[in-house]
């Protein structure tokens, strides 16, 4: 009779701490995907932390920069020596953007009419260049229309042949949320 008392106790022992290791199991497999789901959001934050440094480092975040606009213009007109170019700055609209975009995130543009008188093709395609190197705005070209703007040139005298008539969105983002 002891020995099947006791072997019962054991039996039921045996259930207990069967049960026990199971829970312990389940409970160290919760962990492990909790811990595995904090890694990927870790990673996914890293991401889209590095992208926002580089959205801010190009100075496309923020209130848009009309100034350093036209001092970038002002500096590429003077190294690039480009005889006539003029331009003019629309107002900031909001851009409609895809659903599905962070909340409190907004895309603005200003459009950007650009006249330039070119010696060369390749003048417009620099100027554009120097432009997005200028890193005040995310510079999206809607369009560029170029026209023959006079007769041949004569040796001695050069003078611009080609107009360039293009439309520029200058692109910025406002996030409500972050803190400045």
């Amino acid at each position: 009779a002891a020995g099947i008392a006791l072997m019962r106790l054991a039996d039921g022992t045996l259930r207990v701490e069967s049960e026990r290791f199971a829970a312990a199991q389940a409970e160290r497999r919760q962990n492990a995907e909790r811990l595995a789901r904090i890694a990927e959001e870790e990673r996914e934050v890293k991401e889209k932390l590095a992208v926002y440094q580089q959205l801010k480092a190009l100075n496309i975040l923020g209130e848009e920069r009309r100034l350093e606009w036209a001092d970038a213009i002002t500096r590429i007109r003077t190294q690039r020596e480009l005889l006539d170019l003029r331009y003019r700055v629309e107002r900031q609209q909001l851009v409609n953007s895809l659903p599905g975009k962070p909340a409190g995130v907004e895309f603005y543009a200003s459009t950007m009419r650009v006249d330039l008188a070119l010696l060369h093709e390749e003048d417009l395609l620099r100027f554009l260049s120097d432009l997005r190197a200028s890193g005040n705005a995310y510079y999206s070209v809607r369009k560029c229309v170029m026209t023959r703007s006079g007769t041949a040139a004569a040796a001695l005298n050069i003078s611009p042949r080609l107009r360039a008539d293009c439309t520029i969105d200058l692109i910025t983002i406002m996030d409500r949320a972050a803190k400045t």
